[in-house]
């Protein structure tokens, strides 16, 4: 019953700036955590960013500094902001929820993934 729509990948320049968004719907008694990951050519998927149900936040440490994961419950949407981008940023990224439903039962969920690819 639930999916994560995510969009603003793109191409940009080193340096420049990107605002991912994953916006959650569906039915959702609450959620538990939210992470952003990514995934490169012929590398494994790798946790980029998470955020939790006490607000805290835990980044992988290339991104430390550049990105900032941030949420906001009123539009159900999780958002990756993404500063100085560097060539090395380039992969696919993917939205996670965990999630609980209206019965007390737990799921992941995935979004489709958006490209990002930054040029040098």
């Amino acid at each position: 019953q639930v999916q994560l729509v995510e969009s603003g990948g793109g191409l940009v320049q080193a340096g420049g700036s990107l605002r991912l968004s994953c916006v959650g719907s569906g039915t959702i008694f609450s959620v538990n955590e939210m992470d952003w990951y990514r995934q490169a050519p012929g590398k494994q998927r790798e946790l980029v960013a998470g955020i939790y149900s006490d607000s805290s936040t835990k980044y992988v440490d290339s991104v430390k500094g550049r990105f900032t994961i941030s949420r906001d419950n009123a539009k159900n949407t999780v958002y990756l902001q993404m500063n100085n981008l560097k060539p090395e940023d380039t992969a696919v990224y993917y939205c996670y929820a965990d999630v609980v439903d209206h019965t007390g039962r737990a799921y992941d969920y995935w979004g489709q993934g958006t490209q990002v690819t930054v040029s040098s």
